[in-house]
């Protein structure tokens, strides 16, 4: 199954199902793709010259207030999945990343999703989305294969 149009710019982020991730029946964790999706977004972050880190030494934090996947295809021990990762929402005081999780020929579709931050003060409190954010998210090179 093909994914739906995706939000450009992405990043494609490469990972390997180690065995740890797997549950009784072999099949990745159901829980272990939202760490993938983890993986994705924050070789995102690296791809435009910064690291989660970064962000949170500039005061800003960006907990995830939803998130949603849909599973379509399992994946087992080995495989080698490439995840697809773009921002497609920025709005006030949060953002929106989405998700293709695919099999190694980058066609078969295996889970979608997204995840949605707040974006907060160390106190937790909603602030306005800095400039210089929105300009980092612009900044993605499309399509980029990153092996992390």
């Amino acid at each position: 199954m093909k994914a739906p149009d995706f939000p450009s710019p992405s990043i494609w982020h490469a990972h390997r199902v180690s065995y740890g991730e797997t549950d009784t029946m072999g099949y990745l964790y159901y829980g272990e793709y939202l760490h993938v999706f983890e993986r994705a977004r924050s070789a995102y972050f690296r791809t435009i010259g910064m690291s989660y880190n970064e962000v949170e030494a500039k005061g800003f934090l960006l907990p995830v207030r939803e998130a949603s996947l849909r599973y379509r295809r399992p994946s087992r021990y080995d495989d080698l999945l490439y995840t697809r990762c773009a921002v497609s929402e920025i709005s006030r005081a949060s953002l929106t990343f989405v998700y293709g999780i695919y099999a190694e020929d980058r066609e078969e579709l295996r889970v979608t999703g997204f995840t949605q931050h707040a974006l907060t003060d160390r106190g937790g409190r909603p602030v306005r989305m800095p400039d210089w954010l929105k300009d980092c998210v612009a900044r993605v090179p499309d399509g980029e294969v990153v092996l992390v």
